[in-house]
C-alpha cells in the first residue's frame, strides 16, 4: 500500500479523536507498518478479522476480514489460515474459537475487555437457573463463552426479536444487557406477542452514555436528520431513532439515504469512522463515542503479535465450556433461519 491511497481513504475521517488524524505524513508512518504486517501475515498465513469499532487503519489497512462480531466469527470459518489474530476485545475471540476449535485465535488488544461481557459469568448464570427453573435463558452474543455455556440460546442484536418471539416458553430470562432487554420488551409488544422477561443490569458503557433530551435537541438543530441507533442504547433514544439495528444492519441503511440527509450515528465511532470513509459526500454530525477496549487495538500491538505469537494473549478454552456454548451458539442458528 502506498501512502497516497491510504489517504485518500481516511482523509474524510473526522471524528474529533487524535485517533482519527490522518494527516498525509501520518499516513506515510502508518503505511510501513501496514506493509510489514499485510508481507508477515502472508509468510505466516495468518488471518487477520477486525470488528467495526477498531481504528480505520486497522480494518482498512490489514484486515481480511472486518464487521461485526457474528459476522467475523462466521468469516473465521472461511479462511483457510490455521492462525487468526482477532483484532477486537477477548469474547469475540472466545467466540471465534467456539466456532473454529482446530484454529489458533489471537487477540492482540492491550486491553480487551468489555464492561458488557464482565457484568455476568457463568456462575451467576448458574444461580439464576436456580431462581428462575421455569424460563428459557436467552444470553447476547457479547458474553463470555462460560456464560453461553450456561444458557439456552444465543442472540445477536439482528436476530433478538426474531429468536425471542420463536421460543416456545413464554417465560424468558435475557442477559446480560439491561438495555437491550427492555427495547425487546417494547419490539415484542409492538408486534403483539407476550412474554415474561426477566433482566440483568448488565450494560455498554459507550451505549448508555447516550441521552434522549441531547438526541432532541439534534432532531430541533438539523433539519432532515436521520438518527440511526444500537438496541443497546436507552429505550428513550431507541424510541427517537428513524432506525434501530446491528452495525450491519446500520451500515445497510445509511448506504441506502439519500446524501441530503444528515446523519447521527449513535454507537462507537469506529463504525462512524469507517462511513466516513465509505461515504465521504454524506454529512456525520455529533461527537466521537470511543471504546477504550477496541481502541486498545493498534498496528503496534497487530505487528507485534505477528512476529512473537507465543507471548500473544492465545484464546484457550476448556472442552466441556466449549462444547455446551457452541450447542448455546447452534440453537441461534436454528431460531434463526
Amino acid at each position: 500500500m502506498q501512502p497516497q491511497e491510504l489517504y485518500d481513504k481516511l482523509r474524510s475521517v473526522q471524528n474529533g479523536t487524535v485517533l482519527c488524524q490522518y494527516s498525509m505524513e501520518n499516513c506515510e508512518k502508518l503505511t510501513l507498518l501496514i506493509n510489514e504486517i499485510n508481507e508477515l501475515k502472508k509468510e505466516k498465513n495468518v488471518a487477520i478479522l477486525a470488528h467495526s469499532y477498531v481504528a480505520p487503519e486497522i480494518t482498512f489497512g490489514v484486515a481480511d476480514y472486518s464487521g461485526d462480531s457474528y459476522q467475523l466469527s462466521k468469516n473465521a470459518m472461511e479462511t483457510n489460515a490455521q492462525t487468526i489474530i482477532f483484532a477486537a476485545v477477548e469474547f469475540m475471540g472466545e467466540t471465534a474459537k467456539i466456532l473454529n476449535p482446530n484454529k489458533r485465535v489471537l487477540i492482540p488488544g492491550a486491553n480487551p475487555g468489555c464492561s458488557l461481557a464482565s457484568s455476568i459469568t457463568g456462575e451467576q448464570v448458574k444461580k439464576l437457573r436456580e431462581q428462575y427453573k421455569e424460563h428459557t435463558f436467552i444470553c447476547y452474543i457479547n458474553t463470555t463463552a462460560d456464560v453461553k455455556a450456561a444458557c439456552d440460546v444465543c442472540v445477536t442484536s439482528s436476530n433478538v426479536v426474531k429468536i425471542a418471539s420463536k421460543i416456545p416458553s413464554d417465560k424468558i430470562v435475557f442477559l446480560p444487557d439491561k438495555l437491550m432487554g427492555e427495547n425487546l420488551k417494547n419490539e415484542l409488544e409492538k408486534i403483539g406477542i407476550k412474554k415474561e422477561l426477566v433482566l440483568h443490569t448488565g450494560t455498554c458503557y459507550v451505549h448508555e452514555q447516550y441521552d434522549p433530551d441531547l438526541v432532541k435537541y439534534f432532531r430541533i438543530q438539523n433539519k432532515g436528520l436521520r438518527i440511526v441507533s444500537h438496541p443497546e442504547c436507552h429505550p428513550g433514544v431507541a424510541m427517537l431513532s428513524d432506525f434501530v439495528g446491528s452495525t450491519g444492519q446500520m451500515l445497510d441503511y445509511i448506504r441506502k439515504l439519500p446524501e441530503e440527509n444528515p446523519i447521527l450515528l449513535l454507537t462507537e465511532c469506529g463504525l462512524n469512522a469507517r462511513l466516513q470513509s465509505e461515504l465521504p459526500n454524506r454529512r456525520f454530525i455529533g461527537s466521537c463515542s470511543l471504546c477504550k477496549y477496541m481502541k486498545s487495538n493498534s498496528l503496534e500491538n497487530i505487528l507485534q503479535t505477528l512476529k512473537e505469537p507465543d507471548k500473544a494473549k492465545e484464546i484457550k478454552l476448556d472442552p466441556n465450556i466449549s462444547t455446551a456454548a457452541k450447542r448455546c451458539i447452534d440453537n441461534m442458528f436454528e431460531y434463526a433461519d
